[in-house]
């Protein structure tokens, strides 16, 4: 079995979902439940280590576009949100977040070392990662709160726009060249991020804010849940030149596993074969080299392939890759190394072991 540290998910956003639902997200997540993609005993059969855990506040206005006559869709954004109820959320999920790692339900990770270390004691490696800084002040202060919580990963915004920056729309047929980039707070934060060793996220910011943060930060570009614009024209997938930046950044694209940045046709469809993952990997190891391609589910974010269905059918990709001709040594470097890698890189790190 192939360990999986995926650059993705949305677990948290579920738990503390839940929780207000009167739900115990520590004994969901350890004990394991039948909602969902990802808990404890599920990840540990589909040997998802631990990944990228998103502290992700939800838009109320956000309804996804149906599918016209002709298969073509665009979700008008979502309204922007306000700084105060955003902190609020984004201050619970991390308070869920360390009360998993309190109780051993899964271990709190802050360095590569820390991962690899989680990993082989056969606990879940979570990293805080925070998709969208609406929790974020302009003068950046939360940020460090944050970073010394154990924040270290960041996308400055999700599909809708803020403070920092303009996100693309849920859309079929679009490119990401849909408006403005990075603000005048948007550069400062990239520039924060860069001092203070904190992986920057290019999975949801237009193609303008992509060459605003690749002109600006000297750290590794990172799509953590990405796939090949040239496969699926949706709004959220990369461009050709997009994945030549990242590639020559030495940085990395994380394959995401949601149907509608998958299938030729866009749709949100469970019945999508492996084989369209498949392709989209084949792409963008073409396109990147094998260095620069690692995995970013969207677990509890999106709908995935009915083959992979959760958490513990991760092993039904990697045994698809395996009969594509995918080779242990490079599976290892998609499964996890090259996260782990790039990680390393970001978090100014002087051990790459």
């Amino acid at each position: 079995m192939q360990a999986v540290f995926d650059g993705h998910n949305d677990v948290l956003l579920r738990l503390w979902s839940h929780a207000r639902a009167g739900h115990d997200p520590i004994a969901e997540f350890r004990d394991g439940t039948a909602s969902g993609h990802i808990d404890g005993p599920r990840a540990a059969k589909g040997g998802l280590a631990g990944g990228l855990c998103a502290i992700y506040i939800p838009s109320g206005d956000l309804v996804l576009k149906q599918p016209d006559a002709n298969g073509h869709y665009v979700t008008p954004m979502s309204a922007p949100l306000e700084r105060g109820p955003s902190l609020e959320i984004a201050l619970q999920f991390a308070a869920i977040a360390l009360r998993l790692d309190q109780a051993k339900a899964w271990r709190l990770c802050r360095t590569t070392s820390e991962i690899r270390k989680a990993m082989a004691d056969g606990d879940f490696a979570a990293v805080l990662h925070m998709e969208g800084c609406e929790a974020i002040d302009a003068d950046l202060a939360a940020l460090e709160t944050f970073y010394a919580a154990g924040l270290r990963s960041l996308g400055p915004v999700w599909s809708r726009h803020n403070i920092f920056a303009h996100g693309v729309p849920f859309a079929y047929p679009m490119d990401p060249d849909t408006g403005p980039g990075l603000t005048d707070a948007g550069f400062a934060l990239v520039r924060a991020c860069d001092r203070l060793g904190i992986a920057i996220d290019l999975a949801h910011i237009t193609e303008k804010g992509f060459w605003d943060v690749a002109k600006t930060s000297t750290a590794p570009l990172i799509a953590s849940h990405s796939n090949a614009h040239a496969l699926t024209p949706v709004a959220r997938n990369l461009t050709d030149r997009q994945m030549d930046a990242i590639r020559d950044s030495g940085g990395l694209a994380g394959v995401n596993y949601a149907t509608t940045m998958l299938r030729p046709d866009g749709q949100e469809n469970a019945a999508t074969p492996l084989s369209d993952m498949v392709r989209h990997i084949d792409y963008m190891v073409e396109r990147m080299g094998i260095d620069c391609v690692a995995l970013g589910s969207d677990f509890d974010g999106a709908t995935i392939p009915a083959e992979i269905s959760d958490a513990g059918g991760n092993q039904n990709l990697i045994a698809a890759l395996r009969s594509a001709g995918y080779g242990e040594d490079d599976l290892t470097k998609i499964c996890r190394e090259n996260w782990l890698r790039v990680l390393s890189k970001v978090w100014h790190e002087t051990d790459q072991g």
